[in-house]
């Protein structure tokens, strides 16, 4: 059973203070809130593909229909009820949906979230109220970097990964690649990728140097201005990490104009698009998928069974979003399960749960996952890049190039923008 729950953020009179928590430990099911984007630009492209991922994944999870070594019913047994939140909203909004998740609906564990501005602002509430909250793609690095936290986790890479993925893809492909320029959103996924790409190209090509850096605001969807800073900079290379709405109003904008086509652009987010806008999107862009995800899996049982799954229910290919969601409900049930083994079989505790999932490694549709950062915490994967090129009509890619994860994430303990100084150094 799937419950589609919209809380309020202006409480109608004295309804909070009389309403206990809901206690769900002895009715044989485990209550999940699932946060995304429903509505407003990112529904589309990250939020939807997200909900229905969980959807999907929740349903074969409690018919016991998933691979090995997931195929035990539910979360060791316990039935999976769905509690479905919109992210859209301000922070402020998040933060107070969040608190009535908890304390009025009663649920076991929140995943969700995909801008990195909730992430940190729901990292901290979430320690309060001592509730284990698993973000499942949102990107800055700041979250374990900047916090310490028990209840929290992250299954999915940070941007660090990301944006040096793409500056070793850069260097090795466009070797004499000197100049470069940027357009990012201004605020904490946009700063972050952008001073994390800009770093390591300097780093990596000696000399090289930033002609332009476009900051427009989150949800501004007009970048005439911009594009034109772009095209007349002189770069050799553009880098984006807009995501949303906004990286497909970037391309159906910047592509009129000739952007893709007077220099290569690195859209690290940009195998969300790769399908929709196909005819928008020229041949040789690069475009990443925050991992090895959607077009650049890896070929393995559980991808094989996730992709052909999702394709067949929702007629279309799964995307990173889909895929990140799917791995942190996974990364969940394995950790819940092993905690179970070591209990006797019981029903465990919260505290145990995030004993098992510390430093855990778990497969996944996207391959093995470590947590391996934020004393356990903190996931780190494979960085993947290629170029997009158009086969009988259809969108594909080519040049891959994949990076370990070792060799695109800080070793534990290293600040992200410390070890991109410190040359990329591992322990």
């Amino acid at each position: 059973m799937f419950i589609k729950t919209k809380i309020a953020v202006a409480i109608a009179a004295g309804l909070v203070a009389a309403a206990p928590a809901v206690n769900a430990q002895d009715a044989g099911t485990v209550k999940i809130g699932v946060v995304t984007f429903l509505s407003g630009p990112a529904a589309g492209p990250f939020g939807v593909p997200a909900r229905n991922a969980a959807e999907l994944t929740f349903e074969l999870l409690n018919a016991g229909k998933v691979p090995a070594p997931y195929q035990q019913k539910g979360l060791g047994g316990a039935k999976i009820e769905m509690h479905l939140l919109d992210e859209a909203g301000t922070t402020t909004t998040q933060v107070t949906e969040f608190r009535n998740m908890v304390q009025r609906t009663g649920v076991d564990v929140v995943v969700g979230y995909i801008s990195s501005g909730n992430c940190l602002a729901i990292a901290p509430v979430a320690e309060e109220l001592k509730k284990l909250t698993v973000f499942f793609t949102c990107g800055t690095p700041r979250i374990f970097e900047a916090g310490d936290y028990k209840y929290v986790f992250r299954t999915a890479s940070h941007a660090t990964s990301d944006n040096v993925g793409a500056a070793m893809y850069v260097k090795e492909m466009f070797p004499k690649a000197k100049k470069f320029g940027g357009i990012n959103q201004n605020y904490a996924w946009g700063q972050d990728s952008w001073n994390d790409f800009s770093a390591t190209m300097q780093l990596l090509v000696p000399g090289s140097s930033v002609t332009t850096s476009q900051m427009p605001k989150l949800f501004a969807g007009q970048y005439g201005a911009e594009i034109s800073a772009l095209l007349t900079s002189g770069s050799d290379v553009v880098h984006s990490s807009l995501w949303n709405g906004d990286l497909e109003a970037f391309i159906l904008q910047a592509g009129p104009r000739g952007l893709f086509k007077k220099n290569p652009v690195v859209l690290t987010t940009g195998e969300t698009a790769m399908y929709k806008l196909a005819k928008q999107i020229p041949d040789g862009v690069i475009i990443g998928a925050r991992g090895p995800y959607g077009v650049f899996a890896p070929d393995n049982e559980l991808n094989r069974w996730y992709s052909k799954t999702y394709e067949d229910r929702y007629s279309v290919p799964p995307n990173f979003s889909s895929y990140q969601m799917t791995q942190s409900i996974l990364g969940l049930k394995m950790a819940w399960e092993k905690a179970q083994a070591a209990n006797g079989g019981k029903r465990p505790a919260i505290e145990q749960v995030i004993a098992a999932f510390e430093n855990s490694t778990f497969p996944s549709p996207a391959g093995e996952i470590k947590m391996a950062l934020g004393k356990g915490h903190q996931a780190i994967a494979e960085s993947v890049y290629g170029m997009t090129k158009k086969v009988n009509g259809e969108m594909t890619v080519t040049n891959v190039k994949r990076f370990p994860a070792n060799v695109v994430n800080p070793p534990e303990g290293v600040n992200s923008t410390d070890w991109i100084k410190g040359g990329l150094k591992s322990k």
